[in-house]
């Protein structure tokens, strides 16, 4: 428990102070000097469990609006000792009066503006929680959410999620991360700011042009939010150093990867560390979202288990990609990777999420696990990590990376209702403006 000088912070309310004072309420500076007296009042915090997780005025006694006719005896035993009530604005403390007249406690008054007017004037509050001031006031918005609240806050605070890409994905997931407080945020990335990547990947600017990606996107993420410990990691995902990147202690991946290799890499490697996998695409005007929660649901092994041939791979250099698109999937991935985090609302397991900008249509394909999955199934086949260039097609003598492109269509699944919504609408082809698109992000240069 701490105290804290709150001049500055508002414990997550209206930046508002009533200042009417009625017959029946008293200013936060008077109440200040009557707690202060031998024989003080009773203090009385009428708001909720959550409002008073965030801080209290010290000395004071917890008895929400609810509770008061059944516990109000427990709390001030004595009827003839002055009461005052407080709440966040003093609307609450002040209609609970009538209430304490009829119990028999006619000495109560209520102070006015609430707990935001006594921390306006800068007097002391206490609270249970390990965020400081500072934190309180960032926060403050989530700090109101019941599914969130500081319990939710400080396990953000203590969240390891890691991002394979700093481009169009990576930079509304990075940057939404961060903001909600993501603690700790890795960024993989081996490229560098060119100006065509200015069109959609918001963490970089024009005079970070030729700058590493990892080192401006720490640099922007830092400067946003300085609660966050930025890890980078100047280097592309490969078969030798995956292991130990999932090893340095990431909770969740967040998969803005721009080629097939390091896709279906990422995929062997993170069921073999059972990391969940937040997957994004983009191809134009498509998106896709989904969740790859190893053993719970499917893999993206599940999902596409052969990459597509190359030519029905066009990368983002050759068939584009609207500006706005991976701004919208981006930032869907980051609300699945905080749901994971806080555990709360329904993860994108086993569910996949196609977007087309041009209709504004969101619909979803609900995919199962397969059973015969070589990665993640009852009897997997690959146990160890293979040539994903050769795999993709790419070949040997191919440039590192894989052109980035659109996904394969679903192949026919061994047990046909393990992809509700795709029979009889995805043929082996990829079916132009229905195929998830494969690829989230762009090609190298």
């Amino acid at each position: 428990m701490t105290r804290r000088d709150c001049s500055q912070q508002r414990g997550g309310y209206p930046q508002t102070v009533a200042t009417p004072v009625g017959i029946d309420e008293i200013r936060p500076e008077e109440a200040r000097e009557r707690l202060d007296e031998n024989d003080a009042p009773v203090l009385i915090d009428v708001r909720t469990d959550r409002e008073r997780a965030t801080s209290y005025i010290p000395g004071s006694l917890h008895l929400p609006m609810a509770e008061v006719e059944s516990r109000l005896a427990d709390v001030a035993s004595d009827p003839n000792r002055p009461i005052i009530t407080y709440c966040a604005t003093g609307n609450r403390s002040r209609r609970i009066l009538p209430t304490l007249a009829a119990l028999g406690y006619e000495d109560a008054v209520s102070m006015a503006g609430g707990i935001v007017a006594w921390q306006a004037l800068g007097y002391p509050t206490e609270s249970p929680s390990a965020l400081d001031d500072e934190k309180l006031a960032r926060y403050s918005r989530h700090l109101l959410i019941p599914e969130v609240g500081i319990e939710g806050q400080q396990r953000l605070l203590e969240t390891s999620i890691l991002l394979i890409g700093a481009g169009g994905l990576g930079s509304p997931a990075a940057l939404y991360l961060a903001a909600a407080g993501v603690g700790r945020i890795g960024i993989v990335d081996d490229d560098r700011v060119d100006a065509s990547n200015l069109q959609r990947q918001v963490l970089h600017s024009t005079v970070e042009l030729g700058e590493s990606k990892a080192q401006s996107a720490r640099a922007t993420v830092e400067e946003l939010n300085p609660d966050v410990q930025v890890v980078t990691y100047e280097e592309r995902l490969t078969s030798e150093n995956v292991d130990r990147i999932l090893g340095e202690g990431w909770e969740f991946v967040v998969d803005g990867a721009d080629n097939f290799p390091t896709r279906y890499l990422l995929n062997d490697a993170s069921v073999w560390h059972d990391v969940p996998v937040v997957h994004g695409s983009i191809y134009r005007f498509e998106g896709q979202v989904t969740v790859f929660k190893p053993f719970t649901g499917p893999c993206y092994r599940c999902l596409f288990p052969q990459p597509p041939p190359p030519e029905l791979a066009p990368s983002c250099a050759e068939g584009g990609v609207l500006g706005v698109l991976p701004g919208v999937i981006g930032s869907l991935q980051a609300n699945e990777a905080l749901k994971l985090a806080l555990d709360i609302g329904e993860p994108l397991v086993g569910r996949l999420l196609l977007f087309d900008a041009l209709t504004t249509n969101f619909s979803e394909v609900t995919v199962r696990r397969n059973p015969n999955c070589p990665a993640c199934g009852d009897n997997p086949t690959i146990t160890e990590y293979i040539d994903y260039a050769e795999f993709c097609g790419v070949g040997p003598s191919s440039p590192a990376v894989a052109p980035a492109g659109r996904s394969p269509a679903p192949s026919p699944p061994d047990d046909p209702g393990r992809h509700e919504g795709l029979r009889g609408r995805v043929p082996n082809t990829v079916p132009s403006g229905l195929a998830p698109p494969s690829s989230p992000e762009e090609s190298p240069k």
